[in-house]
């Protein structure tokens, strides 16, 4: 037990503390392995020397939940763990979801919806001056006002909803350390207003360093252009380079103040921290009641790098792990595969080697180590920059080390391939040896939709280039002798796709020959620019106007047309085919997505009283024949029919070649 950080009063005397320095309370089950942000964050304040407690899935409706060590001497840290708390317990439906892959078992309901603000709050009833500070995803992307897709309104900032002290936002190694300095220091919490990666809130403006002013919260509020044009100041001040403080102002309660984020880990600080002492186990206390789901999912992946410079428009990246890319080196990364290897469970396969974009390991140009990234400009949309760096020969040289190792049969690559990024590369060799080496009979892709007018409003590139990636697949799958497939994930509903757009990625789907068995719809969160699309009807950085498929209904005819031979989905595909105008598409053609439904009369002229009858008389004498042969013998051709069928299904399952 002493492997793993203090869960209990008990623990910590064991190890000889009278009080914990810090009280970390997460929404997730204590796993010690750094793919979960609670373990990375203690394990480097207790490498400087704090003493942290973990306090995860407290019972939010017993104050006694969050006592368990006492007050703590420097003060609570607050997350509702790797997911939103609101994503983890509804689908983009607001349907109860129900697994929990951070909960042991996959239990659900161990966690408060807003799991932040009610923790939060909990801790202040009992301790009224001890600093809180929040981070993790939840609350680093409610950072500022910002639409909420649950209650279908905008919300405050979480720091004045949580009654916390201060947010430590993105990827809080630097800011978090700096925090438990200036609090060691005595400097009081209030006055903790100059970090990098912070949040605060203040009465006035006048130790902030030439702030912008965003519109205030009561502006946002009621307008919704103002609220995009608000959103276009913080888009493009999210880079620790050029970045800005910003100031939002809520009347009697003062101002929240954004200082600029946290610069990005070096790649020797990055190894450090992948180099503490993390049991990569979930706590012993979680055995008996069936693990931890999310850790087997990732348990024999490696992450190779934060950051992302692709610039989706649905995705929380820009603003949480932002676009400057951050990597580790192969010699951390191989030390880490090799303890894999010694694993008594390892079976000699790597799942993945990547992390937000596998194959990004290198800024997308020279200038965004000293100069940030552009403010006004895209890395890849809507085509890759003069100045990008295409190269995936660091990538390559990281994976061929990686199956050389002893006891690895396969490494493969899972977290998703930039396709755009592969075309751009004139260097095939990554693409060769994608295909020969670490691509399990399907390689996953994510094209999103085929409507350029669609994917220019996702920041996606156009169709055409996902089809010069599959021409360019199935090639080398070709000079490699292999048969494998490339499938494709899409989404409906994002703001820019109309029924027209639907209609013509059911088409696609049609003509690729495979029924996706899930569908993505686009799901609002806090904090992307989609979103802000969603909400407001404009795109904040052009200020032009967005259709917005918001009704539910509506949404739900989206997605039936990518599933449109599901009998299930029929009604619902036929109403929107009727919305778009494509009638032609109900028939009995090939290019058909449905069938029309005959009209029998209960008197038809054409058929005979006694032709029906003879037919009738046929059926009952089949019928008695089969049932003196016994029941047993049809079940036997049932089953064997269900498995013909099935055995049929799979074949063509798969997607496109």
């Amino acid at each position: 037990m002493q492997d793993f950080l203090p869960v209990t009063r008990k623990e910590m005397k064991e190890r000889g503390w009278e009080q914990a320095d810090f009280v970390y309370v997460t929404g997730d089950a204590y796993v010690d392995h750094p793919s979960f942000g609670t373990a990375i964050i203690s394990r480097l304040l207790e490498s400087r020397g704090y003493k942290v407690g973990i306090i995860s899935q407290p019972d939010w409706r017993k104050k006694e939940s969050i006592q368990v060590f006492g007050e703590p001497r420097l003060g609570f840290l607050v997350s509702a763990g790797n997911m939103d708390s609101m994503v983890n317990h509804y689908t983009v439906s607001k349907k109860h979801r129900q697994k929990d892959s951070y909960s042991p078992g996959g239990k659900m309901g161990l966690r408060p919806d807003r799991a932040v603000i009610v923790y939060s709050n909990l801790i202040r009833q009992t301790y009224k001056k001890t600093p809180i500070i929040l981070g993790g995803i939840e609350a680093s992307l409610r950072r500022l006002a910002h639409y909420d897709y649950w209650e279908n309104k905008v919300k405050h900032s979480v720091l004045l909803d949580s009654g916390a002290d201060l947010i430590s936002y993105g990827m809080g190694e630097h800011s978090i350390v700096e925090i438990a300095d200036s609090l060691e220091s005595g400097i009081p919490v209030e006055e903790i207003t100059y970090i990098p990666g912070t949040v605060f809130k203040c009465k006035d403006l006048d130790r902030v360093y030439e702030p912008i002013l965003l519109p205030s919260f009561d502006e946002v509020k009621e307008d919704k252009k103002t609220y995009a044009e608000s959103f276009a100041v913080q888009y493009e001040n999210t880079d620790p380079f050029t970045a800005r403080p910003l100031a939002e102002f809520y009347g009697s309660r003062g101002y929240i103040v954004q200082n600029p984020p946290a610069r990005p880990l070096t790649q020797t600080e990055m190894d450090d921290v992948y180099a503490l002492p993390y049991t990569e186990r979930i706590h012993p206390m979680y055995e008996k009641l069936g693990g931890i789901p999310a850790l087997e999912e990732i348990k024999f992946s490696l992450t190779s790098n934060r950051g992302c410079f692709g610039g989706c428009n649905f995705c929380a990246l820009t603003f949480h792990q932002g676009r400057i890319l951050q990597t580790r080196s192969h010699e951390s990364l191989i030390r880490e595969a090799e303890r894999m290897t010694k694993d008594p469970e390892f079976k000699g396969y790597i799942h993945d080697v990547g992390g937000p974009t596998a194959d990004f390991r290198q800024t997308s140009c020279q200038k965004q180590l000293t100069k940030g990234v552009c403010k006004n400009k895209q890395c890849l949309f809507p085509e890759p920059c003069k100045n990008l760096t295409v190269d995936h020969s660091d990538y390559v040289s990281l994976l061929r080390k990686l199956r050389k190792l002893s006891g690895v049969k396969k490494v493969f690559i899972r977290s998703g391939v930039r396709f755009d990024y592969v075309v751009a590369d004139r260097d095939k060799t990554f693409l060769r040896e994608l295909v020969e080496h670490h691509v399990s009979g399907q390689l996953r892709v994510a094209p999103e939709h085929v409507s350029d007018q669609v994917l220019k409003y996702m920041g996606k590139p156009s169709h055409s280039v996902y089809e010069k990636f599959l021409h360019e697949y199935d090639a080398a799958n070709k000079k490699t002798g292999k048969q494998q497939y490339a499938v494709p994930y899409f989404m409906s509903s994002h703001p820019g796709c109309t029924m027209k757009e639907a209609v013509k990625l059911a088409e696609y789907v049609r003509d690729l020959g495979f029924t996706p068995e899930q569908v993505q719809d686009f799901y609002p969160t806090p904090s992307t620019l989609s979103t802000c699309m969603y909400y407001t009807g404009i795109h904040p950085l052009t200020g032009e106007k967005v259709y917005v498929p918001r009704n539910p209904h509506e949404k739900a005819i989206q997605r039936a047309l990518m599933q449109y031979k599901n009998p299930e989905n029929r009604e619902l595909v036929l109403e929107g085919l009727k919305m778009a105008g494509r009638m032609d598409l109900v028939g009995y053609g090939p290019k058909c997505l449905i069938r029309p439904i005959r009209e029998h009369s209960k008197n038809t002229s054409s058929e005979s009283r006694s032709d029906k009858n003879r037919r009738s008389s046929g059926k009952t004498k089949t019928a008695d024949r089969k049932n003196r042969s016994g029941g047993k013998q049809a079940n036997v051709r049932t089953q064997t029919n269900t498995r013909k069928n099935t055995a049929e299904k799979k074949k063509t399952r798969g997607g496109r070649r």
